[in-house]
């Protein structure tokens, strides 16, 4: 999948504009309690065709420690780019800032389209002129605000997309996933139970998504390790955020994400920001507490770990969690069964009638709560998609389910049909809706 990243100065729209693109993106996560993170990332579809999109912070010419840090993101970014869209504003003039960006481009020789926010009515679009003198063959003038000009530059982003050769490959495909230093690399040195995978202290020492086959249980599966970034360098190194994107596209073409957790240093925001895209992208999931050899008393431990990662991972109750430390091979063997478990579940199909009995029953035990004088009915239940479980209800009215209900049925079919380490996916119908 073809990489499109955002680059430009502050306050010239590039959060509207990736807003726009990402529209057509459902998200399953979507205003789920427990996950606070700016999106930098999602999937844009536009016809047949379909690109990953990454937003940076706005680049100025700032001496402090934080523009620094935002120029280095954008740099990273624009490396792992294949279309970099150079957002400027089409009200005001060209200025260091944009310039400074121009030369950045310029050196890094991928395919620019130069997209002129801002630009609001067609008179507007005489000044889309101005901006050829940053020397971009490609310049397209948008709205992001009145949503203006987007089909024209979908056209232009997927002119060169070609349709994805799809392998065929029926095995089980796993990514080993987690912030820098955790032990990923290490964790699949003792799963291979040998050194195909360079391992190192240092965060990062791996550049490249590698996949490795191996055997299990006389089974073939496949294990993507995600560690590092492509190059040495000090950007690759300092902006541990950004670790992300390596691992995006690995999450992507896996069945299953297993995220590492350092058991030395706890849980940290950036675990959940992790954990979050591979709910988004509704893979199954395995939470992996690393480096257990380093832990007191780790057997009295574990019940206080548990309760730590319930508290800290509300938004994915249904992950399994697994202790163990890659460095002593201990409790190694418990990962795979759980890996195959969340495996089994994340393509699980339910038979119509099993459905339906459990949301009638789960209906007739606690009835929706009324607004307005109406009330939520549900008529029908069926599963409609795998790969997350997808289970759509026909009601009277989608505008009555209340999250806290809908997160109530979610818990029956979770409470009758086995779907650990998985999320689902619950869509409401109008009768009669297509």
């Amino acid at each position: 999948m073809q990489t499109v990243c955002l680059i430009g100065k502050p306050n010239v729209g590039k959060s509207s504009i990736f807003n726009r693109l990402i529209k057509e993106k459902k998200a399953i996560i979507m205003d789920t309690p427990g996950i606070t993170r700016d999106r930098i990332y999602g999937i844009v579809n536009y016809k047949d065709k379909r690109f990953s999109l990454i937003d940076t912070g706005g680049i100025s010419l700032g001496n402090d420690d934080f523009d620094k840090d935002i120029l280095a993101q954008a740099e990273l970014a624009i490396d792992e780019a294949d279309v970099v869209l150079f957002v400027v504003d089409g009200l005001g003039d060209l200025d260091a800032s944009d310039l400074h960006i121009k030369e950045m481009l310029h050196k890094a020789h991928k395919k620019v389209i130069v997209v002129v926010n801002k630009l609001d009515n067609n008179k507007r679009q005489d000044y889309l002129y101005n901006f050829y003198e940053l020397g971009f063959s490609e310049v397209i003038g948008v709205s992001a605000e009145h949503n203006l000009g987007f089909d024209a530059l979908l056209e232009k982003i997927c002119a060169d997309i070609n349709e994805e050769e799809i392998e065929e490959d029926n095995t089980l495909k796993f990514c080993i996933i987690g912030r820098p230093n955790v032990g990923k690399s290490s964790l699949i040195n003792a799963l291979l139970n040998e050194s195909r995978v360079i391992v190192s202290d240092v965060a990062g020492t791996t550049r490249d998504a590698i996949d490795t086959k191996f055997k299990y249980n006389h089974e073939e599966f496949t294990v993507i390790d995600t560690a590092g970034m492509r190059k040495k360098g000090r950007i690759y190194e300092s902006v541990e955020k950004y670790s992300l994107i390596r691992s995006l596209k690995a999450i992507e073409r896996s069945d299953v994400c297993v995220v590492v957790i350092d058991a030395s240093t706890g849980i940290i925001e950036h675990d959940k920001h992790i954990i979050s895209y591979a709910i988004e992208a509704g893979k199954g999931i395995v939470i992996a507490v690393n480096k257990w050899d380093t832990v007191k008393n780790p057997d009295g431990a574990i019940k206080d770990w548990k309760e730590l990662i319930k508290y800290e991972f509300q938004f994915v109750p249904y992950a399994k969690v697994v202790f163990l430390s890659a460095l002593t091979k201990k409790r190694i063997n418990t990962l795979m069964p759980e890996v195959i478990s969340a495996y089994e579940n994340n393509k699980k199909e339910v038979k119509t009638s099993v459905l339906n009995n459990i949301i009638m029953e789960a209906v007739s035990i606690h009835i929706p709560p009324s607004y307005k004088g109406k009330r939520l009915k549900i008529y029908f239940v069926s599963q409609t998609d795998s790969k997350p479980p997808k289970f759509t209800l026909q009601v009277n009215d989608k505008k009555l389910v209340h999250f806290s209900y809908e997160r109530y049925l979610e818990n029956q079919i979770r409470d009758n049909i086995d779907l650990t380490g998985t999320p689902i996916i619950l869509q409401f119908k109008n009768k009669g809706e297509d």
